[in-house]
Protein backbone atom coordinates (compact mmCIF):
# COMPACT_ATOMS: atom_id res chain seq x y z
CA UNK A 1 0.00 0.00 0.00
CA UNK A 2 0.87 3.99 -0.41
CA UNK A 3 -0.19 5.30 2.57
CA UNK A 4 1.69 8.47 2.69
CA UNK A 5 1.11 11.88 0.88
CA UNK A 6 2.61 15.17 0.13
CA UNK A 7 6.29 16.48 -0.81
CA UNK A 8 7.07 18.83 2.24
CA UNK A 9 3.40 18.30 4.27
CA UNK A 10 3.94 14.79 3.99
CA UNK A 11 0.81 12.82 5.92
CA UNK A 12 1.43 9.19 6.65
CA UNK A 13 -1.91 7.37 8.05
CA UNK A 14 -2.15 4.04 9.84
CA UNK A 15 -4.62 2.08 11.52
CA UNK A 16 -7.80 -0.02 10.55
CA UNK A 17 -11.24 -0.27 11.14
CA UNK A 18 -11.36 -2.55 14.11
CA UNK A 19 -7.62 -2.32 15.22
CA UNK A 20 -6.54 -0.82 17.62
CA UNK A 21 -6.34 3.15 17.24
CA UNK A 22 -6.63 5.36 13.58
CA UNK A 23 -3.86 8.23 12.99
CA UNK A 24 -1.64 10.08 10.91
CA UNK A 25 1.91 10.98 11.47
CA UNK A 26 2.65 14.74 10.22
CA UNK A 27 6.27 15.28 8.93
CA UNK A 28 7.23 18.71 7.90
CA UNK A 29 5.17 20.41 9.87
CA UNK A 30 6.59 24.13 10.87
CA UNK A 31 8.25 24.82 14.48
CA UNK A 32 6.22 27.13 15.99
CA UNK A 33 2.55 26.81 14.80
CA UNK A 34 0.55 27.41 17.98
CA UNK A 35 -1.48 23.44 18.17
CA UNK A 36 -4.20 23.38 21.14
CA UNK A 37 -5.69 19.34 20.58
CA UNK A 38 -9.11 21.28 21.34
CA UNK A 39 -9.15 23.07 17.90
CA UNK A 40 -7.88 19.33 16.51
CA UNK A 41 -10.88 17.81 17.96
CA UNK A 42 -13.56 20.32 17.28
CA UNK A 43 -12.68 19.23 13.96
CA UNK A 44 -12.86 15.39 14.54
CA UNK A 45 -15.86 15.76 16.51
CA UNK A 46 -17.53 16.79 13.07
CA UNK A 47 -16.90 14.12 11.61
CA UNK A 48 -18.86 11.74 14.13
CA UNK A 49 -21.93 10.34 12.79
CA UNK A 50 -25.50 11.70 13.25
CA UNK A 51 -28.26 8.98 13.09
CA UNK A 52 -30.87 11.85 12.04
CA UNK A 53 -28.46 12.30 8.45
CA UNK A 54 -28.02 7.97 8.50
CA UNK A 55 -25.27 7.89 10.43
CA UNK A 56 -23.88 4.99 11.71
CA UNK A 57 -24.91 3.23 14.96
CA UNK A 58 -21.19 2.60 16.04
CA UNK A 59 -19.99 5.56 18.57
CA UNK A 60 -16.57 6.18 19.15
CA UNK A 61 -15.26 8.58 21.78
CA UNK A 62 -12.65 9.26 19.19
CA UNK A 63 -10.80 11.39 21.81
CA UNK A 64 -7.73 12.65 20.07
CA UNK A 65 -4.00 11.82 21.52
CA UNK A 66 -0.80 13.77 20.23
CA UNK A 67 2.21 11.57 21.04
CA UNK A 68 5.15 13.77 19.50
CA UNK A 69 5.80 16.90 17.34
CA UNK A 70 3.88 19.44 20.41
CA UNK A 71 5.60 20.93 22.93
CA UNK A 72 4.22 23.59 25.06
CA UNK A 73 1.42 24.28 23.02
CA UNK A 74 3.51 24.68 19.64
CA UNK A 75 4.74 22.50 16.65
CA UNK A 76 8.45 21.84 17.34
CA UNK A 77 9.59 20.57 13.49
CA UNK A 78 9.60 17.39 14.49
CA UNK A 79 7.14 14.75 12.92
CA UNK A 80 3.68 14.96 14.74
CA UNK A 81 1.86 11.66 16.01
CA UNK A 82 -1.85 12.26 16.31
CA UNK A 83 -4.08 8.79 17.08
CA UNK A 84 -7.78 8.25 18.60
CA UNK A 85 -8.27 4.63 20.21
CA UNK A 86 -10.99 2.43 18.59
CA UNK A 87 -13.22 1.53 20.97
CA UNK A 88 -16.63 0.63 20.14
CA UNK A 89 -15.86 -1.65 16.96
CA UNK A 90 -17.97 -4.85 17.07
CA UNK A 91 -16.10 -7.37 14.94
CA UNK A 92 -19.17 -10.42 15.19
CA UNK A 93 -21.33 -9.49 12.01
CA UNK A 94 -17.92 -9.57 9.60
CA UNK A 95 -16.95 -13.34 9.88
CA UNK A 96 -18.85 -14.64 7.03
CA UNK A 97 -17.48 -12.06 4.59
CA UNK A 98 -14.18 -14.13 5.05
CA UNK A 99 -15.48 -15.86 2.06
CA UNK A 100 -18.51 -13.80 0.90
CA UNK A 101 -17.03 -10.52 -0.70
CA UNK A 102 -19.75 -7.78 0.25
CA UNK A 103 -21.10 -6.46 -3.30
CA UNK A 104 -19.48 -2.95 -4.36
CA UNK A 105 -17.10 -3.00 -1.14
CA UNK A 106 -13.06 -3.56 -1.58
CA UNK A 107 -13.52 -6.99 -0.15
CA UNK A 108 -12.60 -8.81 -2.88
CA UNK A 109 -10.30 -6.78 -4.51
CA UNK A 110 -7.87 -6.40 -1.18
CA UNK A 111 -8.08 -10.86 -1.27
CA UNK A 112 -7.14 -10.56 -4.62
CA UNK A 113 -3.97 -8.14 -3.67
CA UNK A 114 -3.12 -9.41 -0.25
CA UNK A 115 -4.96 -13.33 -0.59
CA UNK A 116 -6.44 -13.63 3.49
CA UNK A 117 -3.72 -11.99 5.02
CA UNK A 118 -5.32 -8.20 4.80
CA UNK A 119 -7.74 -6.97 8.40
CA UNK A 120 -10.72 -7.71 6.56
CA UNK A 121 -13.03 -6.43 10.19
CA UNK A 122 -15.30 -3.51 9.23
CA UNK A 123 -13.40 -2.81 6.05
CA UNK A 124 -9.75 -2.69 7.78
CA UNK A 125 -8.00 -0.09 5.98
CA UNK A 126 -10.06 0.33 3.27
CA UNK A 127 -12.95 2.05 5.94
CA UNK A 128 -13.82 5.60 5.88
CA UNK A 129 -13.02 4.98 9.58
CA UNK A 130 -9.41 6.09 8.48
CA UNK A 131 -10.71 9.17 7.66
CA UNK A 132 -11.01 10.37 11.28
CA UNK A 133 -7.22 10.48 10.68
CA UNK A 134 -6.75 12.86 7.64
CA UNK A 135 -9.09 15.39 9.49
CA UNK A 136 -6.45 15.31 12.35
CA UNK A 137 -4.19 16.38 9.88
CA UNK A 138 -6.55 18.67 7.41
CA UNK A 139 -6.62 20.42 11.09
CA UNK A 140 -3.29 21.17 11.44
CA UNK A 141 -2.80 22.35 7.95
CA UNK A 142 -5.78 24.38 7.96
CA UNK A 143 -3.89 26.14 10.61
CA UNK A 144 -1.05 26.41 8.36
CA UNK A 145 -3.20 28.19 5.91
CA UNK A 146 -5.02 30.68 7.98
CA UNK A 147 -1.63 32.03 9.19
CA UNK A 148 -1.97 33.07 5.50
CA UNK A 149 -5.09 33.71 4.98
CA UNK A 150 -6.53 30.95 3.19
CA UNK A 151 -9.98 29.42 4.44
CA UNK A 152 -11.57 26.78 3.00
CA UNK A 153 -14.90 24.83 3.64
CA UNK A 154 -17.32 22.23 2.13
CA UNK A 155 -20.76 21.93 1.89
CA UNK A 156 -23.57 19.16 1.00
CA UNK A 157 -24.58 20.28 -2.35
CA UNK A 158 -26.36 16.88 -3.29
CA UNK A 159 -27.80 13.93 -1.67
CA UNK A 160 -29.26 11.31 -4.53
CA UNK A 161 -31.31 13.77 -6.97
CA UNK A 162 -31.98 16.31 -4.06
CA UNK A 163 -29.76 19.60 -4.87
CA UNK A 164 -29.46 22.64 -2.86
CA UNK A 165 -29.10 26.09 -4.23
CA UNK A 166 -27.94 28.14 -1.19
CA UNK A 167 -27.52 31.56 -0.90
CA UNK A 168 -23.68 32.71 -1.14
CA UNK A 169 -23.98 34.33 2.03
CA UNK A 170 -25.29 31.23 3.71
CA UNK A 171 -21.53 29.40 2.96
CA UNK A 172 -20.42 29.75 6.52
CA UNK A 173 -19.11 26.65 8.92
CA UNK A 174 -21.91 28.11 11.50
CA UNK A 175 -24.59 28.15 9.18
CA UNK A 176 -22.93 24.98 7.27
CA UNK A 177 -23.41 23.03 10.51
CA UNK A 178 -27.28 23.82 11.22
CA UNK A 179 -28.38 20.58 9.67
CA UNK A 180 -27.71 17.44 10.14
CA UNK A 181 -26.49 17.20 6.56
CA UNK A 182 -24.21 19.80 6.25
CA UNK A 183 -26.29 21.88 3.63
CA UNK A 184 -26.20 25.36 3.26
CA UNK A 185 -30.09 25.21 1.50
CA UNK A 186 -32.44 25.05 4.79
CA UNK A 187 -35.46 23.78 2.20
CA UNK A 188 -32.83 21.13 0.34
CA UNK A 189 -31.38 19.94 3.89
CA UNK A 190 -35.32 18.95 4.96
CA UNK A 191 -36.06 17.18 1.61
CA UNK A 192 -32.34 15.69 1.90
CA UNK A 193 -33.29 14.53 5.33
CA UNK A 194 -36.33 12.77 4.07
CA UNK A 195 -34.31 11.23 1.20
CA UNK A 196 -32.11 9.49 3.70
CA UNK A 197 -34.90 8.48 5.99
CA UNK A 198 -36.51 6.73 2.96
CA UNK A 199 -33.75 4.45 1.99
CA UNK A 200 -33.20 3.20 5.87
CA UNK A 201 -36.64 2.54 5.79
CA UNK A 202 -35.82 0.07 2.80
CA UNK A 203 -32.19 -1.04 4.39
CA UNK A 204 -30.56 1.12 0.99
CA UNK A 205 -28.33 3.68 0.85
CA UNK A 206 -27.97 6.50 -1.06
CA UNK A 207 -25.07 9.06 -2.12
CA UNK A 208 -24.58 12.67 -2.60
CA UNK A 209 -21.75 15.30 -3.76
CA UNK A 210 -19.81 17.58 -1.74
CA UNK A 211 -18.49 20.94 -2.64
CA UNK A 212 -15.28 22.72 -1.81
CA UNK A 213 -14.20 26.17 -1.64
CA UNK A 214 -10.57 27.54 -1.04
CA UNK A 215 -10.73 31.40 -0.32
CA UNK A 216 -7.83 33.79 -0.92
CA UNK A 217 -5.49 31.64 -2.64
CA UNK A 218 -2.42 32.82 -4.01
CA UNK A 219 -1.79 32.73 -7.73
CA UNK A 220 0.99 30.48 -8.50
CA UNK A 221 0.76 27.30 -6.21
CA UNK A 222 1.08 23.83 -8.60
CA UNK A 223 3.98 22.27 -10.03
CA UNK A 224 3.04 21.56 -13.68
CA UNK A 225 3.25 19.37 -15.27
CA UNK A 226 2.81 16.53 -13.18
CA UNK A 227 1.86 17.69 -9.67
CA UNK A 228 -0.74 20.10 -11.11
CA UNK A 229 -2.96 21.51 -8.25
CA UNK A 230 -5.86 19.95 -9.63
CA UNK A 231 -4.41 16.66 -10.09
CA UNK A 232 -2.83 16.14 -6.33
CA UNK A 233 -6.50 17.74 -5.12
CA UNK A 234 -7.99 14.75 -7.06
CA UNK A 235 -5.47 12.09 -5.65
CA UNK A 236 -6.59 13.40 -2.09
CA UNK A 237 -9.79 13.22 -3.07
CA UNK A 238 -10.36 9.94 -4.49
CA UNK A 239 -8.29 8.67 -1.15
CA UNK A 240 -11.64 9.55 0.96
CA UNK A 241 -13.25 5.63 0.28
CA UNK A 242 -16.16 5.89 -1.52
CA UNK A 243 -15.34 8.97 -3.98
CA UNK A 244 -16.30 8.50 -7.26
CA UNK A 245 -15.73 11.87 -9.37
CA UNK A 246 -14.31 14.78 -8.91
CA UNK A 247 -14.78 18.65 -10.99
CA UNK A 248 -13.47 22.01 -10.51
CA UNK A 249 -15.04 25.08 -11.49
CA UNK A 250 -17.57 24.30 -14.59
CA UNK A 251 -16.40 20.35 -14.48
CA UNK A 252 -18.15 18.39 -16.59
CA UNK A 253 -20.07 21.04 -17.57
CA UNK A 254 -17.79 22.47 -19.90
CA UNK A 255 -18.19 20.00 -22.60
CA UNK A 256 -21.70 21.86 -23.72
CA UNK A 257 -20.01 25.13 -23.65
CA UNK A 258 -18.39 27.17 -26.21
CA UNK A 259 -15.01 28.75 -25.77
CA UNK A 260 -16.86 32.11 -25.75
CA UNK A 261 -19.03 30.77 -22.66
CA UNK A 262 -16.42 28.97 -20.67
CA UNK A 263 -13.46 31.17 -20.77
CA UNK A 264 -12.99 33.54 -17.76
CA UNK A 265 -12.75 37.42 -18.99
CA UNK A 266 -9.75 39.66 -17.34
CA UNK A 267 -10.86 42.94 -15.19
CA UNK A 268 -9.33 44.66 -12.62
CA UNK A 269 -11.05 45.01 -8.85
CA UNK A 270 -9.13 47.30 -6.20
CA UNK A 271 -6.21 46.92 -8.09
CA UNK A 272 -5.69 43.20 -8.85
CA UNK A 273 -6.59 40.99 -11.67
CA UNK A 274 -9.63 38.84 -11.39
CA UNK A 275 -11.99 36.72 -13.86
CA UNK A 276 -15.47 37.93 -13.81
CA UNK A 277 -16.72 34.29 -14.19
CA UNK A 278 -14.70 31.29 -12.61
CA UNK A 279 -15.47 28.35 -14.79
CA UNK A 280 -12.04 27.45 -14.16
CA UNK A 281 -12.72 26.50 -10.46
CA UNK A 282 -10.14 28.54 -9.09
CA UNK A 283 -7.24 26.92 -11.42
CA UNK A 284 -5.72 27.33 -15.06
CA UNK A 285 -2.73 25.49 -16.76
CA UNK A 286 -2.10 23.51 -13.61
CA UNK A 287 -1.87 26.31 -11.16
CA UNK A 288 -4.04 28.46 -9.07
CA UNK A 289 -5.22 31.77 -10.65
CA UNK A 290 -6.10 33.75 -7.54
CA UNK A 291 -9.55 33.20 -7.63
CA UNK A 292 -11.61 30.76 -5.41
CA UNK A 293 -10.97 27.37 -5.64
CA UNK A 294 -14.23 24.85 -6.32
CA UNK A 295 -14.12 21.83 -6.42
CA UNK A 296 -16.90 19.29 -6.08
CA UNK A 297 -16.39 15.30 -4.91
CA UNK A 298 -18.83 12.85 -5.84
CA UNK A 299 -19.83 10.06 -3.08
CA UNK A 300 -21.26 6.23 -3.85
CA UNK A 301 -23.89 5.39 -1.83
CA UNK A 302 -22.41 3.33 0.88
CA UNK A 303 -21.76 -0.62 -0.24
CA UNK A 304 -22.64 -2.36 2.87
CA UNK A 305 -26.67 -2.48 3.13
CA UNK A 306 -28.80 -4.89 4.30
CA UNK A 307 -30.68 -5.84 1.44
CA UNK A 308 -30.04 -9.16 0.27
CA UNK A 309 -27.52 -9.16 -3.06
CA UNK A 310 -25.87 -11.62 -4.69
CA UNK A 311 -21.99 -12.41 -4.44
CA UNK A 312 -19.73 -15.57 -4.79
CA UNK A 313 -18.64 -17.41 -2.33
CA UNK A 314 -14.47 -17.63 -2.99
CA UNK A 315 -14.05 -21.04 -1.20
CA UNK A 316 -16.97 -23.40 -3.15
CA UNK A 317 -16.97 -20.85 -6.19
CA UNK A 318 -20.61 -20.77 -6.25
CA UNK A 319 -23.42 -17.76 -6.35
CA UNK A 320 -24.73 -17.07 -2.62
CA UNK A 321 -27.19 -14.27 -1.26
CA UNK A 322 -25.75 -11.62 1.49
CA UNK A 323 -27.61 -9.08 3.16
CA UNK A 324 -24.99 -7.34 5.28
CA UNK A 325 -25.13 -7.18 8.58
CA UNK A 326 -23.34 -4.46 11.30
CA UNK A 327 -23.53 -1.02 11.80
CA UNK A 328 -23.19 1.00 8.58
CA UNK A 329 -24.13 4.86 7.60
CA UNK A 330 -26.91 5.02 4.79
CA UNK A 331 -25.57 8.16 3.42
CA UNK A 332 -21.61 8.83 4.35
CA UNK A 333 -22.15 12.45 2.57
CA UNK A 334 -22.62 14.57 6.04
CA UNK A 335 -19.62 13.27 7.69
CA UNK A 336 -16.95 13.44 4.36
CA UNK A 337 -17.71 17.14 4.34
CA UNK A 338 -15.15 17.38 6.96
CA UNK A 339 -13.14 15.13 5.17
CA UNK A 340 -13.30 17.06 2.22
CA UNK A 341 -12.04 19.91 3.60
CA UNK A 342 -8.81 18.26 5.40
CA UNK A 343 -7.83 16.92 2.05
CA UNK A 344 -7.88 20.22 0.40
CA UNK A 345 -6.07 21.74 3.18
CA UNK A 346 -3.24 18.96 2.81
CA UNK A 347 -3.11 19.71 -0.61
CA UNK A 348 -2.69 23.40 -0.53
CA UNK A 349 -0.35 23.18 2.67
CA UNK A 350 1.65 21.16 0.90
CA UNK A 351 1.95 23.67 -1.95
CA UNK A 352 2.25 26.66 -0.30
CA UNK A 353 5.21 24.82 1.24
CA UNK A 354 6.52 23.84 -1.65
CA UNK A 355 6.22 27.83 -2.84
CA UNK A 356 7.56 29.30 0.09
CA UNK A 357 4.69 30.76 0.84
CA UNK A 358 4.43 29.34 4.25
CA UNK A 359 8.08 29.51 5.95
CA UNK A 360 9.70 26.87 8.09
CA UNK A 361 9.10 28.37 11.31
CA UNK A 362 5.83 30.37 12.54
CA UNK A 363 6.65 33.31 14.51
Amino acid sequence: MSNSIGTQFVVTSFGESHGRCVGVVIDGCPAGLPIGLDEIQAEVDRRKPQSSAGGTGRREEDRVEALSGIFNGRSTGAPICLLAWNKDADSSAYSEIISRPRPGHADYTAFLKYGKYNDFRGGGRFSGRITAGFVMAGAIAGKLLAQRGIAIIAHTVQIGDVKSDPHPSHITRRYIDKTPVRCADPAAAKKMMAAIQAVQKDADSIGGTVEALALNVPGGLGEPVFDTLEGELSKAFFAIPAARGVEFGAGFGAAAMRGSQHNDLFSVKNKKIVTLTNHAGGISGGLSNGMPIIARVAFKPTASIGKSQQTVNLKTGKKVDLAVKGRHDSCIVPRAVPVVEAMMSLVLCDFALRAGYIGRIIS
